[in-house]
């Protein structure tokens, strides 16, 4: 039986492959002959490295895909579920991402040059080493970024010396919005410290982050609107900590 793609909601079959071919090979073929693969359902599809530039994915659904280092530039995604989809290092240049659903997704060290990113969804994305340059709405896009309400979290913070801090924010780490795009959590554990041996933080001049260590503050409040407020304070992406 030849491979087939489908419509999401209606089953419909949208592309039909030949025998043998996997996923990507069939999507790839698809995108090359351009045919229209909205609605396409894609979940969990292992797309890494597929060259997919132009594709039309509007509304498909892609959640738990992985494209990873895929070629999606000026592809079509606008209203698409990538949700927990792994984008890392994808081109994305100029695709329109507008309305997608990229909560939870991986797009660390993705190219997201001249991307529209219009009305995007990415709370809790990792946006990590992401090329924003040129992007529509980018501004827009990392504000509303906001911070899971449970589950493991990456966070990142800007210690003395430019040195940055990559954390996990554990499951039942309590954690709150702090003040602006600031976040706070109860403790962390310290993933990777870039920049030095040892991250020493800002405001106290004495709390020390090492890596493999779990850092947890004397107290905890969960009073956003205190800048000042005790917690571990973050950024949910690296560019902001950089820029801070």
């Amino acid at each position: 039986m030849n491979p087939k793609i489908k419509h999401r909601y209606t089953g419909e079959v949208l592309f039909e492959g030949e025998a043998g071919m996997t996923t990507r090979q069939m999507l790839e073929k698809a995108t090359a002959s351009k045919a229209n693969l909205s609605w396409a359902d894609l979940y969990k599809a292992n797309l890494s490295w597929a060259d997919l530039s132009g594709a039309d994915l509007s509304k498909a659904n892609l959640s738990g895909a992985d494209l990873s280092r895929a070629d999606l530039s000026r592809a079509n995604l606008s209203g698409a579920d990538l949700s927990r989809a792994n984008l890392s290092g994808a081109d994305l240049s100029g695709a329109d991402l507008s309305r997608a659903n990229l909560s939870g997704a991986n797009l660390s060290g993705a190219n997201l040059y001249k991307a529209d990113l219009s009305w995007a969804d990415l709370s809790g994305a990792d946006l990590s080493g992401a090329d924003l340059s040129g992007a529509k709405n980018a501004d827009l896009v990392i504000a509303r970024t906001r911070i899971l309400s449970e589950g493991d979290l990456i966070g990142w913070k800007k210690c003395k010396n430019n040195v940055i801090v990559k954390m996990q924010i554990p499951s039942d780490a309590k954690r709150s919005h702090a003040f602006g795009r600031k976040c706070r959590a109860e403790y962390v554990k310290v993933l990777e410290v870039i920049g030095a041996e040892v991250g020493i933080a800002q405001h106290d001049g004495k709390t020390k982050y090492r890596k493999g260590e779990i850092v947890k503050p004397d107290s905890f409040d969960e009073n956003w609107q205190d800048e000042c407020a005790p917690g571990i304070h973050f950024f949910i992406t690296r560019i902001e900590a950089e820029n801070y």
